[in-house]
């Protein structure tokens, strides 16, 4: 059965000037988040296979959005991670059904490769409730330019009965990425680590 969403809100934050200093090209990061119904809410459900399902449609939904809002093709993205809110009626093991056994791999053919594991976050909150999607460089997680995060948050979401899935993709490190470390020039990309 396909996801029930209510609602698609995709965002892009651009960042143009950090400590006075101009960045060059931009960083840009996008967030895309749907508001969905909670298929389980409001009872123990033994078997979670619907909301993985969802989670597999989700993934490339959510992925091509932010590459899009990018305007980006796939192999242009840097970084990715994923998040969720289940609302009151749910539980955390309904957002890791979304979030774990099958969305990356959708998350990944929308940005084309993905050896990285998928930074993930999940919590139970209402309306309004934000979460910090955490960010890593898709092929590599050495690259410390890379570890970053996103604010996801929709004003009206979620309702007690309800999931809000996000998907964050970026073209680029943090600002001013300065630490050392793994360059994103030196990535192999065979073991999602290097």
């Amino acid at each position: 059965m396909p996801a029930k969403i209510r609602k698609l809100v995709v965002q892009v934050d651009e960042t143009r000037i950090e400590m006075n200093q101009p960045v060059t090209p931009p960083t840009r990061r996008a967030v895309a988040m749907a508001v969905i119904e909670n298929p389980c809410a409001g009872r123990y459900v033994e078997n979670l296979d619907e909301l993985i399902a969802i989670g597999e449609e989700l993934g490339g939904l959510l992925g091509r959005k932010c590459v899009q809002a990018l305007n980006i093709t796939p192999g242009q993205a840097h970084s990715y991670g994923k998040a969720a809110i289940v609302g009151e009626a749910g539980e955390l093991e309904h957002a890791a059904a979304i979030l774990h056994p099958k969305l990356g791999a959708t998350l990944r053919a929308a940005v084309e490769k993905g050896a990285a594991l998928v930074p993930s976050a999940k919590k139970r909150g209402g309306l309004g409730t934000t979460i910090d999607v955490p960010l890593g460089h898709k092929d590599a997680a050495y690259v410390r330019s890379h570890f970053d995060a996103i604010e996801a948050r929709v004003a009206d979401a979620p309702r007690p009965n309800e999931i809000v899935v996000a998907v964050a993709v970026t073209d680029s490190g943090r600002p001013l990425a300065r630490i050392g470390g793994l360059q994103v020039g030196e990535i192999k990309g065979e073991d999602g680590l290097r």
